[in-house]
Parts: structure tokens; sequence; C-alpha cells
């Protein structure tokens, strides 16, 4: 092993002996015929102990082993210099990367940490429930009866409101928000934004203040009357639009199922505000699906309907989430509850990072989709320039 790889791994080891370490990865396959494409290494506490999760990302599917950490260092050496050519080390005190070229030399990276936390998840057996059925607010918003059961038809509500709420916690951990300023645009019925502001506040104990935005004025009074019932004192709600409301101090916006290009100008209010967390669940995709000009003849698939509907639908999400990338966050799109429980199942956050941006290289993707798409401009890109 040379000198550098050895190096690489005894900063590896040591950040996971001294619980810095917030996760790794393997990547820059060697030949384009590889099955494999990446590796992601995550600290995760097991009934034996912590013990480092890998996660296998193959063509067509995933495979996760956990090893302790002998194990772990030794399976890497069998990947890295081998078939998987990159790798990266983040800790909360610096990144790194390291990559090994055609000779087995190995070039070292240094950078600012892009977490200030390492949060080591458990994987035990027992669904932790975020949201408690007895929960007082619940039964107002008709989630569940007197007797604290969830009514009839309402089973998939609770599990899209739990699900949602444990995602939202595993974010702010990744931060260091000490007082938590919450915009939920469009709020709705606000069954999530209930849900959340409870959690934080009485759950963590956070300091937390939550304004709900919502454009219908009947939802507006009767979320109101139910904060104050609650003694909620720090969650409003208040008339508006995502698109004319004016957000200051927040440091966390959620936008979830907001239609078309209201996603859009929630993830630019985001932006504009500096908010440290940007959760969103896009809903509906007609701006890129009619801005797509291709020869069907060139791509049969995109000739029938539904099948232009998905590509639009993954195309305007992976600009979004480039564009996030491209002013300082790290994003990721996600489904975080299964279809049978909703259609609207899809999610991109962004959490605010400290790392280097590459811009070209982003830029360079961004411009890459929208050529092989016929596509002139993303919308979120005309309010980002604006």
């Amino acid at each position: 092993m040379n000198s550098e790889l050895q190096t690489f791994l005894e900063d590896l080891q040591k950040a996971f002996e001294s619980n810095t370490l917030v996760k790794a990865t393997l990547g820059k396959t060697r030949g384009k015929t590889q099955e494999l494409k990446n590796i992601y290494i995550r600290p995760v506490e097991l009934k034996e102990g912590v013990r480092l999760s890998f996660t296998y990302r193959y063509a067509t599917n995933d495979q996760v082993k956990n090893y302790d950490l002998a194990g772990a260092l030794e399976e890497i050496q069998k990947y890295l210099g081998q078939s998987l050519m990159r790798m990266h080390l983040f800790t909360i005190e610096y990144d790194a990367e390291i990559t090994i070229n055609k000779k087995g030399k190995g070039h070292r990276r240094e950078s600012d940490a892009s977490f200030k936390k390492a949060v080591i998840e458990s994987h035990d057996h027992q669904k932790k429930q975020f949201v408690s059925v007895n929960s007082d607010f619940l039964k107002e918003l008709e989630i569940t009866n007197e007797q604290s059961q969830i009514r009839k038809g309402r089973s998939d509500k609770f599990k899209q409101i739990n699900k949602f709420v444990e995602i939202v916690d595993g974010l702010i951990k990744q931060t260091e928000m000490d007082e938590i300023r919450i915009a939920d645009m469009g709020s709705g019925k606000g069954y999530l934004t209930f849900a959340l502001y409870d959690y934080l506040k009485n759950n963590l104990k956070k300091n937390v203040e939550v304004d709900g935005i919502e454009l219908r004025p009947d939802l507006i009074e009767k979320c109101n009357a139910i904060a104050k019932k609650m003694n909620f004192e720090q969650l409003s709600f208040k008339e508006g639009s995502i698109q004319n409301t004016e957000l200051k101090d927040i440091n966390v916006l959620i936008a979830l199922h907001a239609c078309d290009t209201a996603t859009d100008d929630a993830i630019y209010k985001g932006i504009e505000a500096g908010a440290e967390l940007i959760i969103c669940s896009p809903c509906c995709h007609k701006q890129i699906r009619k801005a797509i000009q291709v020869d069907s003849d060139e791509q049969p698939m995109l000739k029938y309907g539904i099948h232009l509907e998905r590509q639009a639908e993954m195309i305007t999400d992976t600009i979004r989430a480039l564009i996030l990338e491209l002013n300082g966050y790290e994003s990721k799109v996600f489904e975080f509850i299964n279809s049978e429980h909703t259609g609207k199942n899809l999610m991109i956050t962004a959490v605010k990072s400290s790392r280097m941006v590459d811009s070209d290289k982003l830029v360079s993707q961004i411009e890459g989709l929208k050529n092989q798409y016929g596509i002139k401009e993303h919308y979120l890109e005309t309010l980002i320039k604006s």
C-alpha cells in the first residue's frame, strides 16, 4: 500500500474512533463496464456497537453490508485503486479527497469541513414514532378520534406526517441552529406544520418559530384557532402566496406540493433568504414538459405521453438540485414515503454547506441536460438571474 493511501485510511480510522466521521464515499470507476458505480459509507449504531455501513450502488440495485473498523478498512482496500479510483472523507474537522492514478500513486486534497455535526444513526429494528397518536392537535385536525385512535382512512396521512418529521429531525441534526425560524409555504390544512412545531418545541425543546403561509382565508382562520387552543404560541398562519411573501430572518424553508413553478419560487425564496435548510416536495412539472423540444424519431420513448411526463419530472427536479448545489447547498432527491401512501412522494432537500462549489462542472451539467432535450431555460434559472 502506498504511503498516501495508508495515511488516508489512518485519517478515516481516527475520525471513526473520535466520533468525528460524518461519511465517506468511493467513486470514479475504472472502466466504463463496471457494474459497481460507487460505495457510500456511514457510521451506524447496531446492537453490537458502532459499525460502518457500506451501501454498494450498482447500476440496477443497492446492497448494504455492515463492518467493524478492521473489516471496513480491509473492504476499502479491495476497491480503492482497483475498480474505484477516488475516495472522499467527510469529518466535522475537515474534508479530504484522495485520487489514485493508473500507476497506483495517490494524490490527496483537503478542504474546510462541509458538516458541523456527526450523527450516528441507530439501526435497531424498533421503528421510532416521531409523532405520538396521543397528541391533541391530531384530534383537532381529525387524524385521530377522542380515544386517540387513528380514524378510518387517515392512516396514510399519519404515516406521511410521521415520516416528514423524521426526515426534518435528521436534517436539523446536520446543522447547528440554536434558534429555528421556519416558513412553511403553502401550509394548507397544517398537518405537517403542527406536527413539526410540536416535535421541535416539545420533544427537542428547541427555540422555534413557525409561520404557515397560505392563500385560503378559511384555512388560515381554522389553523390559527387550533394553534391558539393548543397554546402553540410561536406558531401562526398568515395569508400570502409563495411568490409575493417577503421572507426575513428565516433559516428553514418548507414548500410541500407546490404546483409546477411555485416550487421554483419557493426554492428561490429560500436561497435569497440564506436559509440553512430548504425542503420541497414538488407537484406537477408543466414548465419543462412544455419546454422539451426533441425529435420523437430520435428519442421514440418521448412520443408516449406518460414517458414524457415522467422524464419531465426527472429533468425538472435534477436541474433544481443542481442549481441548489451551484448556490452552496448539498442537495438530495428521494422518495420520502412509499407511493402506496401518497402519489406526491418525491422530496428535494438542501442543506447549506461550506464545501467548495465546482461551478464550471455544475453549469456544464445543467446546460448538458437542457441541450439534450432542447430546453431553452429552466424557470428557476430565470429567478436566479433576475
